[in-house]
């Protein structure tokens, strides 16, 4: 089989980048303190899912976790793996390593180990300087006012926060949580929640009473943190009655604590006046105590994250203090190069994993820039002129971004110097050729572009930056670190690298940020169905992947919204990467249904830009380029034009929703819609089922 030309070399980090790089640094510790010598990622990657103990105790103590717990030898195996010494780690078990060999889920990692993740955010404390700068919309909008938080003031409100849920008799274990926008407040409220060993959970307040219920219901909070009001678009949403109508919904609660700096909120409506305060009460109450952290096990849970729960009950995914420190510690250290006093920003909101993933830029010493409001309000330059103004060094968004302002045409380049930008950021969907190509023509030529690829599952990336490699058109830089990826056929084979093939993205070997478990699955069964039940003791994520030979990766979008066309399984995100290239459309959703007698029916949905029409000659520009692209078989049959396309909050097309609705299935059946952005968009779909009648 001939090689595929490798893609277009867009940028390459310089010599100076790589050797002042922390992914450097490590290696050179490796090489120093371990005896261990890697010339290449390649190798240090291997390396690090060989030997999967010893690459995350060279973690624990790069990064001087609870050092004086654990002692590890400098001797070497012949093999190079590492001596473990046990005796100052304090476990019950004779037999130590830092990873069981329990298969997963059920793996176990520095039994024995206490520490609290808020700890090492504070590890980094410098009193007077900077920690926080937040924005809203409106405030930039209107003043263009960039308010910041000193660690000295950071650290009070944290420790304000921690003693009052203290005094409200929350314990280690008690479940916290927030519905509100990305703001210092938020992470405040995290913050002293972990502190104290009690277990966060959050929502961004754009989402519905409902969706908000079906997610905290399952957990019965004790303490319900809520901002009466958020702003997007240009618009102030007001949220009071729906906070009244979750309160009523969530009988464990004690406390109800109201974020407000509107005027009469004071007469808002209340539970009852026994649970209800205002967060200035808070603010205003002065500590008994300073900033305390509880030891907790390295499984103890840190906060709950939620599966988007399109077409069902949302899934309570449980995250540990220890495997999220690890993890992201590495992540934008070594895939991301975050440094100290450096600006770090990763536009999202409280109901997305890259929220907790972006508080973790404390962790590695950095400030932390957030934004509360639209990322295209009052036009889609905004957050780069913010970019350019604080300056920001690592910019964080969605693909949706990015292909936002390729379609708008935006040339940042000749408005925005952005000299201190270091590093975008992009994920949430597949990255299209065509926007790695815009990235460097209009906005910086010398940047480095990271796509990358993870999930609400693990809370981090699979696959992502490296400061060592260059970035080529359309694909990932790299399997990250200790992530022991592969892509399977569907017999279960792994595919070679230089076959150029695509396949099922499994994960062979543990990771200490997969979830310790679901809440309310005792028994491991949602978790069990969710990861492992395609492969026995496998965990398949549900993605098409192809890993090159040069190491790099495409991901071709869910394969289990995978259109399998005559036998051809085709990715969405195909289909997406040539819609996107069409400056007609504005966005696209495509489905294949699958019909009696083995045939096929695929429609492709799209909406275009103001003042185009959907002719014949638009569809016939569509299909050549579908044609063109990959083959006859991604031509859809039918192109139908609607108001818009449903999305999840979190941002996800939703696809299986839509086709359940054309296959007949009720709107209120098929999809979650507190879930959604817009559930009014799935009416689009409803009424052309009788399109389709003569096909099902």
């Amino acid at each position: 089989m001939a090689q595929a030309k490798a893609p277009t070399i867009l940028w390459r980090p310089s010599k100076k980048m790589k050797q002042s790089s922390r992914l450097f640094h490590y290696l050179e510790w490796l090489k120093k303190e371990k005896n261990l010598t890697f010339n290449t990622y390649d190798q240090v990657y291997e390396w690090s899912i060989k030997n999967i103990a010893n690459f995350w105790i060279s973690i624990w103590q790069y990064f001087e976790i609870n050092f004086e717990q654990l002692d590890v030898s400098n001797e070497q195996t012949n093999t190079g793996m590492i001596k473990l010494n046990s005796s100052k780690l304090k476990t019950q078990n004779s037999k130590l390593f830092p990873v069981s060999d329990d298969a997963m889920p059920h793996t176990k990692w520095f039994e024995g180990t206490e520490l609290n993740y808020a700890e090492y955010i504070f590890r980094n404390y410098k009193e007077n300087e900077t920690v926080l700068l937040h924005a809203t919309e409106n405030s930039f909008v209107e003043t263009q006012c960039i308010a910041s938080l000193s660690w000295k003031d950071f650290k009070k409100q944290v420790a304000q926060c921690a003693n009052f849920l203290k005094q409200a008799g929350v314990k280690s274990g008690d479940r916290v949580v927030g519905y509100l926008p990305h703001a210092p407040e938020a992470i405040v409220c995290f913050l002293a929640s972990a502190s104290i060993g009690a277990i966060w959970s959050s929502c961004s307040p754009d989402f519905g009473t409902s969706s908000v219920v079906d997610r905290f219901q399952q957990i019965e909070p004790k303490v319900f943190f809520a901002a009466t009001h958020y702003g997007y678009g240009g618009k102030i949403f007001d949220r009071t009655q729906t906070i009244h109508n979750i309160a009523a919904a969530l009988p464990t609660l004690t406390k109800l604590i109201l974020i407000s700096d509107k005027k009469g909120d004071e007469n808002l409506p209340h539970t009852t006046d026994e649970i209800t305060i205002f967060w200035k009460d808070i603010l205003e109450t002065p500590i008994t105590s300073d900033l305390e952290f509880e030891k907790v096990t390295f499984n103890h849970p840190l906060y709950i994250l939620f599966s988007s729960g399109t077409t069902g009950a949302p899934k309570a995914i449980v995250h540990g203090h220890g495997g999220i420190l690890l993890e992201h510690l590495k992540y934008l250290a070594f895939h991301n190069d975050v440094k100290p006093n450096e600006t770090y920003f990763w536009y999202s909101t409280t109901g997305w994993m890259m929220w907790n993933l972006s508080v973790s830029a404390l962790l590695v010493g950095a400030k932390l820039f957030i934004y509360d409001g639209s990322p295209a309000y009052p036009n889609l330059e905004k957050l780069w002129s913010l970019a350019d103004t604080l300056p920001i060094q690592h910019f964080g968004t969605s693909a949706t971004f990015l292909i936002g302002c390729m379609k708008a045409d935006l040339d940042i380049i000749s408005k925005f110097p952005l000299k201190h930008l270091r590093s975008i950021g992009s994920t949430g969907s597949p990255l299209p050729d065509e926007a790695f190509e815009y990235v460097y023509k209009k906005i910086k030529k010398n940047v480095w572009l990271a796509s990358v690829s993870g999930g609400t599952d693990i809370c981090t990336a699979w696959v992502g930056g490296n400061p060592f490699a260059p970035v080529r058109v359309g694909e990932i830089q790299c399997r990250c670190l200790g992530c022991a990826m592969e892509s399977w056929d569907e017999l279960g084979n792994p595919i070679e690298g230089n076959k150029n093939e695509v396949g099922e993205m499994v994960v062979v070997k543990p990771m200490p940020s997969m979830p310790i478990y679901f809440w309310n699955d005792p028994d491991f069964k949602k978790y069990l169905s969710s990861y492992f039940e395609h492969y026995a003791g496998i965990w398949r994520h549900g993605d098409w992947v192809k890993i090159t030979n040069r190491g790099t990766l495409v991901i071709y979008g869910r394969s289990d919204a995978t259109l399998n066309r005559q036998g051809v399984r085709i990715g969405t995100a195909e289909i997406y990467r040539v819609m996107d290239s069409i400056p007609e459309i504005k966005d696209s959703l495509i489905v294949n249904l699958e019909l009696k007698n083995g045939q096929h029916f695929m429609p492709l949905f799209v909406t275009c830009k103001e003042d185009i029409v959907l002719d014949a000659a638009l569809k016939k520009k569509i299909n050549t380029a579908l044609r063109e692209a990959y083959s006859p078989r991604h031509v859809p049959d039918d192109i139908i034009l609607v108001n818009d396309i449903p999305y999840t909050i979190s941002g996800k097309k939703m696809e299986a929703p839509v086709k359940k609705i054309l296959m007949g299935v009720p709107i209120e059946k098929a999809a979650n819609l507190g879930s959604m952005r817009n559930p009014e968009a799935l009416e689009n779909y409803k009424l052309q089922i009788t399109n389709y009648e003569k096909f099902l």
